[in-house]
């Protein structure tokens, strides 16, 4: 059986409405996903239901709350393929999740002479956060070559592993250019230096099964609202051993074993980095959008969504005054170019006008977007529930775009 595409689209009711006149076309799937019924129906019964705070009430209505917060960390434990639900950390999402490790790991493991890596594809949350703490510990964040491809250059990569490299932080899937990295080999090169490796993951996760195990990675970090759930939730993955060494991030209530005036004592994992009250509604949104994931055939999801990317990729090639930004052999689900003799943001508008749905910019990506020598491009990213069809309408759209501009 081939993957339905069009009951999928029934199950996302945003999908089902009008932009500007137009039917809906959503393409920046890349800045956040849609939710399906199943996930707008978890949150809403949590707190029509079993609103409460978590974990430390003595009444119904908590024990309830806790049972469901605690199952969807045991749902991303699985979905991970981490060994134990303790070593996933709540955070707000991808960002959050980087300063943790950033500030919590690195702040206590690096001096004066060691190297953190990033490659030069990072979005700014992989590098703003190594740059403070580089500031901090004397030591120096250097970025990884790219090809002229938008690939990373594993040459180079290895050129740069040394004793002093203590620390590798590189992003799945670029948002800017959909290129894949190949993160089993960083992780493999990188350990056998000694350096440690976190892998953002917030463009991966909605794409493919992720395995942590498999990986060998120390961390993986990604964010709810790029996987189908709600915004304001993400997860850490660490391996406990690293957990268990490093400083809280943040204090407050719940992380706390003992607390007097003259010292605090910790709680057990994952408490420990999760201070205050959680996004108890985002948790069990988050853990919705999983299962939603799980009912489907990943494959033929995968299938299908390759499907549509390389028909854009076609198009966009066939395309008069239309240039692609990166050309990276693997990539998944982003369409990123810009239209010769016109401003990125002036096409978006205008897509807009035609119900289409793209992002224009940087991208948070500097770097990468000076790399081209473009201030920003126009990306269209794909998702489970876009077709071909949509793909068509984005450039019917750029055809009455282009003839409004010139």
């Amino acid at each position: 059986m081939s993957f339905n595409v069009e009951a999928v689209r029934q199950d996302f009711p945003i999908l089902q409405q009008q932009v500007n006149d137009q039917p809906l076309v959503y393409l920046d799937n890349g800045a956040t996903t849609q939710k399906p019924n199943s996930v707008i129906d978890a949150i809403t019964n949590y707190y029509r239901c079993d609103n409460s705070n978590v974990h430390r009430g003595a009444h119904t209505l908590s024990d309830r709350a806790t049972g469901h917060f605690e199952q969807a960390r045991k749902t991303v434990q699985k979905f991970l393929n981490a060994s134990s639900s303790d070593e996933i950390i709540w955070t707000k999402g991808t960002t959050e999740a980087i300063n943790l490790v950033a500030f919590s790991w690195g702040l206590s493991e690096l001096k004066q002479g060691d190297r953190v890596l990033v490659s030069h594809m990072e979005h700014h949350a992989n590098i703003v956060p190594w740059q403070m703490v580089c500031q901090r510990t004397g030591a120096e964040l250097v970025a990884i070559p790219v090809t002229d491809q938008g690939e990373l250059d594993l040459n180079a990569f290895e050129a740069l592993l040394d004793e002093r490299v203590k620390f590798v932080s590189m992003v799945h899937v670029s948002n800017a250019l959909g290129t894949v990295n190949p993160v089993a080999d960083v992780i493999e090169l990188a350990h056998k230096v000694g350096a440690r490796v976190l892998i953002d993951g917030a463009q991966a996760v909605a794409h493919w099964s992720i395995d942590v195990q498999v990986l060998d990675c120390d961390f993986y970090v990604f964010s709810g609202h790029k996987l189908y759930g709600p915004t304001g939730i993400g997860a850490l993955y660490g391996k406990a051993e690293l957990l268990n060494q490093m400083t809280p991030f943040m204090g407050g209530g719940e992380m706390i074993e003992t607390v007097t005036f003259a010292e605090t004592t910790y709680n057990r994992l994952p408490y420990k980095f999760e201070p205050g009250t959680p996004n108890i509604a985002g948790a069990i949104g988050l853990a919705a959008a999983i299962e939603y994931l799980n009912q489907l055939d990943r494959q033929q999801v995968e299938q299908h969504e390759q499907d549509v990317l390389n028909y854009a990729l076609e198009r966009a090639e066939a395309y008069e005054g239309l240039r692609l930004i990166g050309s990276a052999k693997q990539r998944a689900g982003v369409l990123s170019f810009v239209l010769e003799g016109a401003h990125p943001q002036d096409v978006g508008m205008l897509l807009d006008q035609q119900g289409v749905a793209v992002r224009t910019g940087n991208h948070c990506a500097m770097p990468i977007m000076d790399f081209f020598g473009v201030p920003g491009t126009i990306r269209a990213s794909f998702a489970l529930y876009n077709t071909r069809a949509d793909v068509d309408a984005l450039f019917a759209a750029l055809d009455k775009a282009k003839r409004l501009l010139f």
